[in-house]
């Protein structure tokens, strides 16, 4: 499928929401990205994405003020609220924005909801391309339960098709690279709206320019997938992820189910990673401004579950706050390396509470993750048989950078609750 292409390799990036909510501002935008161009692009992060409600002039945290108006255009299309994003000033939209982060060798994404803006409907504004206007394409039932900015589109009617056309072409003009859309894998009301996915899909194609989609909120029904393959980059496979341990701990079992959809241009999403200085304009997560609650075992065994899974990696702090130790997680070529190249990830066996992943790169080097996600500390073992290879066997702790030594039949370790260790079995 064409658009796999523009995602071949899990997307990375930082992502404006567990941060900043619904209220971030183009200076800390451009601050993030001069950030990353800096300190992070080298390893292949790219992507900036200015999550939910960049439209709202009045946006001051995670909570959203419901049925407020809305930055729009002549054409019922949602546009920058200036006083937050100066430079869309004069019709500019993002395309100031985008220039600025292209610039610096990086990429840029915006999160939109589905559908149409309530406002366009209770106006009947215009829609580009089309006779039709908005109140004869909206699906007025069609609601999200969490946001009060739009209406559905109804795909049965005339224009449908046309409104969403007009919306990817003027990003496309902006220089978008990445959408993220909302309230549609799992609506919470209505489950995956099918249709809408479609349309995007084929707005996109038609625009002419490459973005990869990302589909949002979750849990994405497995039973679905072949539509989230069909039409999308990735998908979120959980709700909003937050940085609290059941969170974490629930992941394990998403992760095996999504695990052999996983694949080239497809994948499965376990969210951003709330990691560093977050909660600065955001309440979500039952907490408001915070460096992480994970301890640093747990922060590896996040980090390390979604690079063997290969889930996208999008960076959720303040990434002009980071310490040593949280830039150590996003900077380690060995561990980005499995991230990047890692083929077949799968799960080896859960016992409970002990687990074990693997997976290979092209060269054929074996990586193998223990964790130990129980309350108390125990060994977690496997042996070269379980993981279908023969010894002996080179084996080095990725995360440490460190050689452990020859195997020859098990690999064994006592991890500490919540801990894990990252090996590579060297041919």
């Amino acid at each position: 499928m064409k658009h796999h292409q523009y995602a071949s390799t899990p997307p990375m990036g930082w992502n404006s929401w567990d941060c900043y909510g619904a209220a971030v501002t183009e200076e800390e935008v451009r601050g993030n990205a001069e950030y990353m161009q800096q300190h992070l692009k080298q390893y292949g992060w790219e992507y900036i994405v200015v999550d939910i409600q960049w439209y709202e002039s009045g946006a001051e945290s995670s909570l959203y003020r419901p049925f407020v108006p809305l930055e729009m255009d002549e054409f019922s299309r949602l546009i920058p609220a200036v006083n937050r994003f100066p430079s869309a000033a004069e019709g500019k939209g993002f395309k100031p924005l985008a220039d600025f982060i292209h610039r610096l060798g990086l990429k840029f994404g915006i999160h939109i909801m589905r559908g149409i803006p309530r406002q366009a409907v209770h106006q009947n504004t215009p829609i580009l391309g089309t006779t039709v206007r908005a109140r004869e394409i909206a699906g007025t039932n069609s609601i999200c339960p969490w946001n009060t900015d739009m209406y559905g589109v109804d795909s049965t009617k005339d224009g449908a098709q046309a409104y969403y056309n007009s919306l990817f072409q003027l990003y496309a003009e902006w220089g978008v690279d990445f959408v993220k859309v909302d309230d549609i894998a799992d609506s919470k009301l209505y489950s995956t709206h099918t249709e809408e996915i479609k349309m995007i899909r084929k707005a996109i194609d038609q625009c002419g320019r490459p973005m990869v989609l990302s589909l949002s909120p979750g849990p994405a029904p497995l039973e679905q997938a072949s539509l989230f393959i069909e039409n999308a980059n990735m998908w979120r496979m959980t709700d909003d992820f937050w940085d609290i341990w059941p969170h974490l701990y629930n992941m394990f079992e998403r992760c095996y189910k999504w695990s052999k959809l996983v694949g080239p241009g497809c994948w499965p999403d376990a969210d951003m990673l709330p990691l560093g200085h977050i909660g600065i304009r955001s309440v979500d997560g039952g907490a408001s401004d915070r460096y992480t609650r994970f301890t640093k075992a747990e922060q590896r065994t996040m980090m390390t579950l979604w690079t063997i899974f290969k889930s996208p990696l999008m960076f959720g702090g303040e990434l002009r706050d980071n310490d040593e130790w949280t830039l150590s997680l996003l900077t380690n070529e060995e561990v980005l390396h499995v991230h990047k190249y890692g083929l077949c990830p799968r799960q080896v066996y859960r016992e409970i509470d002990k687990v074990v992943w693997t997976s290979i790169d092209r060269e054929n080097n074996q990586y193998v993750a223990l964790f130990n996600i129980g309350e108390e500390k125990t060994t977690v073992s496997v042996s070269l048989e379980e993981l279908e290879c023969k010894g002996p066997k080179k084996l080095r702790n990725i995360w440490e950078k460190r050689d452990l030594g020859i195997v020859d039949n098990k690999l064994e370790f006592e991890l500490e609750a919540h801990a894990s260790i990252f090996v590579k079995l060297l041919n």
